[in-house]
């Protein structure tokens, strides 16, 4: 078992660390001589940290490629206020020398407990076609196991295990929430949209090591696997309303919200609309959370660069409590 993580670098700065990552991303760049050095990202359950080996890179550039599991001991340092590690020495692990469940961050609530949630949230829909479509999906044991497992994203949001379904827990409350103040919109259908959104990311992501795309999701995109599992569940629910059917398509296509985005259509109806704002919402909320997390250890209120946000951004709390101290 891995006895140094990622969130253990304020413990050890300065200090040469003995430990296992997964290579997430590799790169073999030139020093201004010319010469090679090995650019890495690694990442366990905790975290990311960059890496770069500066000699003998020529001996072990080729023993490992990403998503390798590889042990290294290197120097922990800080460069530009992020965790930097010097490697001095590594290896690629085999597989029987790792336990997978240290390199993949996961959610740390109770992913049982969030799909009860989810349950009781669908036995209170009135909606008969619309409770047992989603009923379907649930008692689908593969779909429900991949349910629970799966992140919502690979980098950009809720990306760890259990991010989709503590995505769609997150969304249902704010659903159930926002429908009490516009009575025009149709809660079942907004609920039923908040389920499927991102349900074919079982099938658009892998995540044994590392998160990336599968050859499906890459070729397809997880809306258009979505309409496909969406239509294979129709024909198990008889009746299902073929106008009821165009709504919840609708819902899928177009919740991303902007062509911009990948959404084929734009959300056309009012719980589309709000689908789409809603989720997006939870979406931004989470890449805040985690970018405050990531960058709890910096002095400044200020985080770092956030990519996706094209913003940094200021820690609120932080930012009082350093008035406060003032």
């Amino acid at each position: 078992m891995k006895e140094f993580y990622v969130r253990d670098c304020a413990k050890e700065e300065n200090k040469t660390i003995t430990s296992s990552f997964v290579v997430t991303a590799k790169q073999i760049k030139s020093k201004k001589s010319g010469e090679p050095y090995l650019d890495l990202t690694l990442a366990d359950r905790t975290g990311q940290i960059q890496a770069k080996m500066w000699d003998n890179v020529d001996e072990v550039s080729g023993s490992f490629e990403q998503d390798d599991i590889i042990k290294v001991k290197g120097l922990i340092n800080r460069y530009n206020q992020r965790w930097q590690l010097t490697i001095h020495k590594l290896r690629k692990m085999e597989e029987s020398e790792a336990e997978f469940g240290d390199y993949l961050p996961k959610t740390l609530k109770d992913v049982d407990a969030m799909w009860a949630e989810l349950g009781e949230f669908v036995a209170s829909m009135k909606d008969e076609h619309l409770r047992k479509l989603i009923e379907v999906f649930m008692t689908d044991e593969k779909i429900a196991t991949a349910y629970k497992q799966a992140p919502a994203a690979k980098t950009l949001h809720h990306a760890f295990i259990g991010g989709l379904l503590e995505h769609v827990v997150s969304l249902f409350h704010s659903c159930d929430l926002i429908v009490r103040n516009y009575p025009l919109i149709h809660r079942d259908l907004l609920l039923t949209g908040a389920f499927l959104h991102d349900i074919g990311k079982v099938h658009e992501l892998a995540y044994a090591r590392s998160f990336a795309y599968t050859t499906e999701g890459q070729l397809l995109g997880h809306m258009i696997i979505e309409l496909e599992m969406l239509h294979a569940k129709i024909a198990l629910v008889p009746g299902f309303p073929d106008d009821l059917k165009i709504l919840v398509e609708h819902l899928i296509i177009s919740h991303h919200g902007q062509y911009d985005f990948g959404s084929p259509k734009l959300p056309m109806f009012p719980e589309a609309l709000m689908l789409h704002y809603l989720d997006d919402l939870d979406s931004k909320m989470e890449a805040m959370r985690a970018q405050m997390e990531r960058d709890a250890e910096l002095d400044s209120p200020w985080t770092s660069y956030n990519s996706s946000l094209a913003r940094p951004l200021l820690n609120t709390q932080k930012f009082l409590s350093k008035k406060k101290d003032a």
